[in-house]
């Protein structure tokens, strides 16, 4: 078996093999196919471009040190979802936007987690991990989601009302604005000093990148890792656009709703590569990576990507987006956010506790379907 071959079937090779459907989508698009086909394609599409831009993120942070290299790292880890929520912005479905805000926590909660617990624990009666570092993501994620939701409850107390499952946009004045703005900074800045405490006060905490890498045998040069970064980074934007494109006219198509597709859909589609990288490690009894990874990149989304779609919804679509989410995302949010504390408490994981974790991602699945 040639080495292209071992590393195309490989862990980490598996989302090269979805490269055809990039020029497949492009054609569809052009061509005015089907909405559901044109959508199908990019969304697979968007899978081996993260999985490149992940991989470049990776070969710089390795040649760059512990701590520009973590950085590097939690930065560009979320540009897949941040990209595609920038087009999502610019054509007004600030709803699906939002949505795929708490998919995205939803997901590495109890999707990334719950298969990891599952895959690594079928061969090994425990699993163990730091539950201090555990711990203090969970924290961190708790923290933010309440900040993130305190403009709803001020929406609610104030009378008025959440938005609806099936709206894309919702103008909710310019208070509801300014104080989302303010929470955005305030997020923005939780996130710095959480970069500060990981990376340098309490490295020691967390898994030093040497014992996360696997690095391949021919790694690249800084110059290659940019470029591959820069193309990946186009080629996403590409498929991003004719994803979210694509969205409106595709979920009426295959019978789901804007708030599914976000959701679920979208969600998982730009977290996908590296939703694999968790339960590859798990596989290998390498908890404390896998748990860092979906309960961290969690994090990410709440103190990071939100806040930064917020500042730039000021600046493209047709108004400025309110934090303001819809009960289902505001119940669900919460629920994961309790459930990952409880789980990761003692610092021990079972497959039971997975399939657990996979049973409440498919109820809420569920309801979302039917919302």
């Amino acid at each position: 078996m040639s080495k292209a071959r071992r590393f195309l079937l490989s862990g980490s090779g598996w989302p090269y093999l979805l490269v055809p459907l990039i020029p497949i989508a492009i054609v569809l698009e052009f061509s005015h196919a089907e909405a559901a086909l044109i959508f199908g394609a990019a969304a697979a599409g968007v899978v081996p471009t993260a999985a490149l831009m992940g991989r470049a993120t990776e070969e710089l942070a390795h040649r760059s040190g512990p701590g520009i290299g973590g950085f590097l790292n939690v930065t560009f880890g979320n540009a897949p979802e941040l990209i595609i929520a920038f087009f999502a912005l610019n054509a007004g479905l600030q709803e699906v936007v939002k949505a795929s805000i708490i998919g995205s926590i939803l997901g590495n909660i109890l999707l990334v987690m719950g298969a990891a617990m599952l895959v690594g624990g079928l061969k090994r009666p425990v699993q163990t991990f730091n539950p201090t570092a555990a711990a203090v993501q969970s924290s961190m994620l708790l923290l933010a989601a309440v900040a993130l939701v305190m403009p709803t409850i001020f929406q609610l107390v104030a009378g008025g009302g959440l938005p609806g499952v099936g709206e894309d946009r919702v103008d909710f004045g310019s208070d509801l604005e300014r104080m989302s703005l303010v929470v955005a900074f305030i997020l923005l800045a939780s996130y710095a000093a959480g970069l500060f405490f990981s990376l340098k006060s309490h490295r020691a905490l967390f898994n030093p990148t040497s014992e996360a890498e696997e690095h391949l045998d021919e790694p690249w040069s800084v110059r290659t890792a940019v470029i591959v970064l820069a193309v990946a980074g186009v080629a996403v934007g590409i498929m991003s656009e004719i994803l979210v494109g694509s969205i409106s006219e595709a979920s009426e198509t295959i019978g789901l709703s804007e708030f599914f597709v976000g959701l679920i859909v979208v969600a998982i589609v730009g977290n996908a590569a590296e939703h694999w990288v968790a339960i590859y490690f798990a596989a290998k009894d390498k908890m404390d990576l896998a748990v860092n990874i979906s309960i961290g990149s969690s994090a990410q989304i709440a103190l990071f990507a939100a806040p930064v779609l917020v500042i730039l919804s000021f600046f493209v679509g047709p108004n400025p987006m309110a934090l303001v989410f819809n009960g289902f995302e505001l119940g669900a949010v919460f629920l994961a956010i309790l459930i990952a504390n409880h789980v990761t408490h003692d610092g021990e994981s079972t497959w039971y506790e997975g399939l657990q974790l996979l049973a409440v991602y498919t109820v809420l699945g569920v309801v979302f379907f039917y919302a």
